[in-house]
Formats: structure tokens, sequence, C-alpha cells
């Protein structure tokens, strides 16, 4: 059996590919007698640190689950709020991106947003395409049900048309056709405020994921929570359906 582990893991313990699950900016605003919308604002502070410890710590790929497929659901102002809130990061936050060298990708169903958000969404991926630091990834109206029934989809149209057979339909062909196809596997996946769930997040590219739950709400995470759940990941023992022993003698 080959090893999973990855050239950087063995080198220092740290993970290739953080995932984050950014949750809490509603609760944290009505604790402070705010609007929602201002928790929201306020995560973007907690949005800006994580990215900078990412970068600092040369982690390869940091994912971070900005807006899901079911937040349509949420009060129309609010969804509104944040669109608006999305569209002012594209117009401001990109150029600092580029200047540090970090490549922006989106993930997730474009059609839902507006002409404007899409431009500018398609002009932040071409200016930082070539980057060569930090691949930053925003999952928006994104859902891992959305993402492996397209990927789904795509096989069967393949079939179809044939091109593929349906017995060449094997997890290969399936991770080939999902989001971030290509992309390391997520190592380390973080949730604040407490929650214990994925919520339709990565379905697929969670498969052998360690995960870090903290009590902490969005906008009160910082670099140095992140730096704490890297230092717990450090801790794991990964044995990717291997015993122990196989995992130390790799190590030896």
């Amino acid at each position: 059996m080959t090893s999973t582990l990855s050239s950087q893991e063995c080198r220092d313990g740290l993970p290739r590919h953080v995932a984050v699950i950014m949750d809490g900016n509603n609760r944290w605003a009505r604790a402070r007698g705010f609007s929602g919308v201002r928790g929201h604002r306020a995560g973007v502070e907690s949005v800006r640190a994580v990215i900078r410890r990412a970068a600092e710590r040369r982690i390869e790929m940091l994912t971070l689950f900005a807006f899901s497929s079911e937040n349509w659901r949420r009060p129309a102002d609010e969804v509104s709020a944040l669109m608006e809130l999305f569209l002012w990061a594209l117009k401001r936050e990109v150029k600092k991106l580029h200047e540090h060298d970090i490549r922006l990708s989106v993930i997730g169903d474009r059609n839902g947003f507006s002409a404007a958000i899409q431009q500018h969404i398609e002009r932040a991926e071409a200016l930082t395409r070539d980057n060569r630091g930090l691949h930053l990834v925003i999952a928006a109206n994104y859902g891992g049900q959305w993402d492996l029934a397209r990927a789904a989809r795509r096989l069967a149209e393949r079939v179809e048309a044939g091109e593929l057979r349906a017995a060449q339909v094997d997890e290969a062909a399936l991770g080939s056709q999902v989001c971030l196809a290509g992309s390391p596997p997520v190592d380390l996946c973080i949730r604040t405020s407490g929650e214990q769930r994925i919520s339709n997040f990565l379905l697929w590219q969670l498969a052998y994921a360690e995960f870090y739950f903290t009590p902490l709400l969005w906008p009160d995470f910082d670099g140095a929570a992140f730096d704490q759940a890297l230092d717990a990941y450090r801790g794991r023992l990964r044995r990717f359906g291997m015993t122990d022993e196989q995992v130390e003698a790799q190590h030896a």
C-alpha cells in the first residue's frame, strides 16, 4: 500500500491543505446587540488574519466556506448584504492578495450570482492565476452534494456520448470531475462556533481529513487560534487505513 502522506507532512508535520467552515458571525453580532450583517463584516478581519497566517506558515492551500448553497434560505436582507460584501471583497481585497503572490480560485455554482459578481470573480482569478504562493479557494454558492451530482452528470454525459464505458466509472474518474480535482486533498478541516458537523462542505474532498472544532466564534478566530489548530493537527496520527505500526515504520 503506497503512502498518502504528503512531502510537506513528512518534513514538518504541517498540513498541505486546510479547509475552514467559518461559523458564528450572527451569534457574535447578537451577543453584542448588533445586526447579523455587522457580524459578517467583523468576520472579514478574521479572514484576513487566517490568510496571512496560512501564508506565513507556508500552507499550500486554504479553502474557506464563505456561502453555502443552503444560505440562500436566510433572510433576504442578510443575503443581499452578504452579496454586497462579497462584491466589495472582490473589488478591494484581490489586489492585496496579488501583491502577496496569493492565487485565488472560487468554487461553487456561479450562475446564482449577479453578472457583476461573476465578472469580478473571473477578473480576480485571471489576475492571480500565475501566483506561486498560497492558493486561496473561496467556496461560494457551494454544496458538497451539488459538487458530486455535477461530477456524476459529467461522467454520465461522457458515457452517453460513447467516450467512456460505465465500467470505467470508478473513484478516480469521479474524483477527476469534482471541484478541486488535481489539488491536494484536505488534510485539516477547522470549524468555529462549537458546532460539530460539516454542513454539506467538500463531502468528497474531506474523506480522510482531520477535524478540529473550536468554540470560538468566527470573528474571534485569529492567527493564534489558527496556530492552535495546526498544533493539534501535528499531534494526530494519520493512519489512512493502516495500523499504528505501519505508520510509525514510514516515519522511522
